[in-house]
């Protein structure tokens, strides 16, 4: 007879599935950071290892997907509504990994072409992503939409570096001759996708945690702190 026990507690398949969303975002960003550092450094290790950690994220959206499918049919609909963003969050994360994967193939291409000022934007750039991975994984996992309204800001200084890169090859206009133009737009362009994506899985947490889109949170978020003090003698008021 086999003595062999089952954990008493088995994880339920939703929190499972929650959990290696996380650890997806965690892998993402840990990608980023790969990307920064390697740009910086001109690293090809930690360039080429963006291969691998895409690799990753194919098999943890598998995953995913096909867990959520099954998982969806036994779960009431709040845990339905945190498996479905668990799977737009991995659609995200996924794209993302692409994107890193294009832009560490551009960065391998160039091998050290890359003007100084470039190197300084570009490593900018994915050292943003990476914090907007973090908090973008910190707003899920806690249901947090404070990480999340900083995602969303954090995009306004990705669309600033691209402009300043952009400016920089494409108008030129002090006409400087300008190293590997071509690989360092698609860089750009790649970081800047990246970012846009992250702050689509932002988007994706206000509204699964709040209920709301995002400009009603936005605007709930940004109020001053007189109209948050008025508001809440409102509602004192209204509950006595």
């Amino acid at each position: 007879m086999s003595t062999a026990t089952k954990s008493p507690n088995p994880e339920p398949a939703h929190q499972y599935l929650v959990r290696r969303t996380v650890e997806a975002c965690n892998m993402a960003k840990e990608a980023a950071g790969a990307a920064a550092e390697g740009i910086a450094t001109g690293s090809t290790t930690l360039l080429n290892s963006l291969r691998l950690r895409e690799r990753e994220l194919d098999t943890l959206d598998t995953e995913i997907d096909n867990g959520v499918t099954t998982a969806i049919t036994e779960v009431g609909p709040a845990e339905a509504r945190e498996l479905l963003a668990c799977m737009k969050f991995m659609i995200g994360l996924e794209r993302i990994g692409d994107l890193l994967l294009s832009f560490a193939n551009s960065a391998l291409s160039v091998s050290g072409r890359i003007d100084s000022e470039d190197t300084r934007d570009l490593t900018q750039m994915a050292t943003i992503l990476e914090k907007m991975l973090t908090d973008c994984g910190a707003a899920f996992s806690a249901r947090e939409i404070g990480k999340a309204i900083d995602v969303l800001r954090a995009d306004a200084e990705m669309d600033r570096l691209r402009n300043l890169i952009f400016l920089r090859h494409i108008e030129n206009p002090e006409n400087v001759h300008r190293q590997a133009s071509l690989q360092v737009i698609f860089m750009t362009q790649s970081l800047e996708r990246a970012g846009d994506h992250a702050k689509n899985l932002a988007e994706e947490v206000c509204h699964f945690v709040s209920g709301h889109t995002v400009r009603h949170v936005l605007i709930a978020y940004d109020k001053p702190v007189e109209q948050m003090f008025i508001d809440y003698l409102r509602r004192r008021d209204h509950n006595r």
